[in-house]
């Protein structure tokens, strides 16, 4: 999890990104903000008390999820992590105190023990070195408070088409994909002991009016990414 990996993609990673999606239809705007939604339709599904006060980004890059955290969880508190410092000044340009913009060593987050109410990662995992989940995962467990939601998203290796997209992304090079059995597997090395996977992302834009299918078919483990939730 090296941050000049990240550094040198950081200038130009919203265009290779609108690039690499071109197939499906959509803009990058539309996979950040499905992503967040599904958080917080997830939250509302969970109804332990309300909505996150507090809500930490891991990766988030440029910070593509800030606009619509802000959207989605208008009163939360959001801080966003990332080794690359580069991409935290761009996010820092895009988003100008919209959330806290913190740098870690790729190791231990420099947050206390329950810092959060909530932690989402969005298509992270892939770009670091499977011997180090595990050990990430039981940080964001130690900042998650109490009966606190995790919820990670990545790239689902089963679905062809989003092998294909990945293997021609500049900026994923070096990732490695994991089926959605070895994320929870992880997690639950991690200390976390009720792991969940669900599907999304079945139909492109041109079959859009599909869509409202998927609600019913986040068990089948084809759609072209997953996200796997817990609680602490």
């Amino acid at each position: 999890m090296k941050q000049s990996e990240f550094d040198k993609f950081a200038h130009e990673y919203a265009e290779l990104h609108r690039a690499n999606i071109a197939a499906s239809g959509e803009d990058p705007e539309y996979f950040a903000e499905y992503k967040i939604r599904d958080l917080r339709d997830l939250c509302d599904e969970a109804g332990r008390g309300g909505l996150p006060g507090r809500i930490l980004d891991f990766g988030a890059g440029i910070g593509g999820s800030v606009a619509h955290v802000r959207r989605y969880f208008p009163a939360a508190q959001l801080t966003c992590v990332d080794v690359s410092v580069a991409s935290l000044r761009i996010a820092a340009q895009r988003f100008p105190g919209a959330a806290d913009l913190v740098a870690f060593d790729g190791s231990r987050l420099p947050f206390a023990d329950g810092s959060f109410d909530c932690v989402f990662s969005a298509c992270v995992f892939h770009h670091i070195e499977p011997a180090l989940h595990v050990g990430l995962l039981a940080e964001l467990r130690r900042v998650l408070r109490p009966r606190g939601l995790i919820m990670v998203f990545e790239h689902n290796p089963l679905n062809p088409l989003t092998v294909r997209a990945v293997r021609s992304c500049p900026f994923d090079e070096n990732a490695i994909l994991m089926r959605a059995a070895t994320l929870k597997g992880r997690l639950v090395e991690a200390g976390f002991t009720g792991a969940t996977a669900r599907y999304r992302l079945f139909f492109p834009r041109a079959l859009r009016l599909l869509r409202p299918l998927e609600q019913w078919m986040k068990w089948l483990p084809l759609g072209a990414q997953y996200y796997v939730f817990d609680t602490r």
